[in-house]
């Protein structure tokens, strides 16, 4: 492992893994050994972690004075560290107790945060603290398990007196969204993997000066990311959401069904808003609920173009032709539910796809922007046009769904093994529409008023398409271009893709 020496002489070491930009990783505890954190589940596909193990924990030697183990004396060794790794300005990501040293290095080095992430963090350091009657309140959403009579008894037994490795083994099962066997393994680990001596110290009088603390906080124009487990008892989401007012940059968002340990309870869903936040290409809104991502490109006052990908694929399906529409377009391209980094909620169809999309130009002002949309995407699009005429622009329909009952219907699909970069429960779904679709959909075809394109990719396409010759015969005034190139026409002839779209006008 990988060691510098710090402001005091003690040699830290650090672990590295992953790809892409440096990510400066705390491990809480307070005082366990960075390896807890593993991979942040899977964040090291997006990321090159760099996962510090706090002075006499893991790697890190024991340091001689055992004063600096509190957490504000810690402070430069984030700082030592920065300075070790040749970076300017870093992106911090603190879990638990070290949140609070993230947010005392982000208070006393403004201009050397360029994001920070604080997971399930305890904010101490700001004056937000959970009491033990709100903690009791919280973990009775566990009150339907098995093992919670027993858990309960134990958590009220807690005396003054009980060894602190005790408090963290009784806590345990309330740590976690689910007290499964991955959830038991990573909790055990606690045991060996924590400085127990230390621990007492991290949080030790004068580690904390709230006021001073939260002034020097308004000085942060970096951004920031706060998650929250949903049945987390300390921070609750009701305390992260008060810790976040302190930031003037902040974002709250609350992982379902997770506790202390969000990527162990559910490593895709607290991936994706992490990697989504900390990818300065993209950026995220709220619709109904749910937290789409999308990728922007080119002029802030150039004309909108928004580019809407088809089932099973994300914005990154869209980086060719982006690239070329950004020369003279502000381009948006957005990862639809269940797809890319935007949040899984578990209902899709066409018609949420239809409402998600409107909702997404409506918050961010883009009424009148032309839509290039793919496969699924257009069909989404086409029923958007048809309900909200005013939304769209100019349309461009890129094989399209044709919207009639399919015969043969399409037999029932098997998912595929291993990890989906989407949600495969939007498969079953809209191929239910696709069998049997809403008449009105197709019947509806008039409603459009946008100046509409129909881009057709031949005989190779799986997409009828006499039914695509039809949909642009039933839509006032549109325009239909075939292009021998089956169904991906923008991925696998770009060029032509291309001409065909900015003869249409863009």
């Amino acid at each position: 492992m990988p060691t510098f020496m710090t402001y005091d002489g003690t040699e830290l070491a650090y672990r590295v893994q992953g790809e892409g930009e440096p990510l400066v990783c705390l491990a809480g505890g307070p005082m366990r050994d960075a390896g807890y954190l593993g991979d942040l589940g899977g964040l090291a596909a997006h990321r090159t972690l760099v996962l510090l193990d706090a002075r006499g924990t893991g790697a890190s030697a024991v340091p001689a004075d055992p004063g600096t183990y509190r957490c504000d004396r810690q402070v430069g060794d984030v700082e030592a560290l920065r300075a070790h790794l040749g970076l300017e300005r870093i992106d911090l990501l603190g879990h638990s107790a070290a949140g609070n040293l993230a947010v005392l290095y982000a208070a006393a080095h403004p201009e050397r945060i360029r994001s920070l992430v604080l997971v399930t963090s305890a904010a101490r350091a700001l004056g937000v603290e959970s009491t033990d009657e709100e903690w009791d309140k919280a973990v009775e959403v566990f009150a339907d398990q098995p093992w919670y009579p027993e858990g309960r008894a134990a958590l009220d037994a807690i005396g003054s007196d009980t060894p602190l490795r005790r408090i963290y083994e009784i806590a345990a099962p309330f740590g976690y969204g689910r007290w499964d066997a991955a959830a038991q393994e990573h909790a055990a680990a606690n045991e060996r993997e924590t400085n127990w001596a230390a621990a007492p110290a991290y949080h030790g009088e004068g580690a904390y000066d709230p006021e001073p603390t939260r002034r020097a906080i308004g000085a942060l124009t970096a951004p920031v990311l706060i998650l929250a487990g949903e049945y987390d008892g300390s921070p609750t989401p009701a305390q992260a959401a008060e810790a976040a007012t302190v930031f003037p940059y902040a974002e709250v968002v609350v992982q379902p069904g997770a506790g202390h340990f969000p990527w162990v309870d559910d490593a895709e869903a607290f991936v994706r808003p992490v990697a989504a936040f900390l990818d300065p290409a993209v950026r995220t809104v709220t619709v109904d609920g749910v937290r789409l991502s999308y990728r922007v490109a080119g002029p802030e006052d150039a004309r909108p173009v928004v580019l809407v990908h088809g089932r099973g694929e994300n914005s990154a399906t869209w980086t060719e032709i982006a690239a070329d529409l950004a020369a003279d377009h502000r381009v948006y391209a957005v990862d639809l539910r269940g797809h890319g980094l935007s949040d899984r909620p578990g209902r899709y169809g066409f018609d949420d796809f239809r409402d998600e999309l409107g909702g997404l130009l409506k918050a961010l002002g883009l009424t009148g922007a032309t839509v290039v949309a793919h496969s699924m995407g257009a069909g989404a699009a086409y029923l958007l046009a048809q309900r909200e005429p005013g939304l769209v622009g100019r349309l461009v329909l890129e094989e399209a769904p044709a919207f009639v009952p399919l015969d043969p219907p399409r037999p029932a699909a098997e998912r595929p093994e291993g990890p989906l970069p989407f949600d495969w429960a939007i498969v079953p779904a809209t191929d239910a529409q696709l069998n049997a679709p809403d008449p009105s959909w197709r019947a509806d075809a008039g409603a459009v008023t946008a100046p509409t394109l129909v881009l057709a990719g031949g005989p190779s396409s799986h997409v009828p398409q006499d039914e695509l010759a039809r949909l642009a015969g039933d839509i006032p005034g549109a325009r239909l271009v075939a292009i021998d190139a089956g169904h991906l026409i923008h991925e696998t002839h770009p060029g032509e893709f291309l001409a065909a779209i900015r003869e249409f006008g863009l």
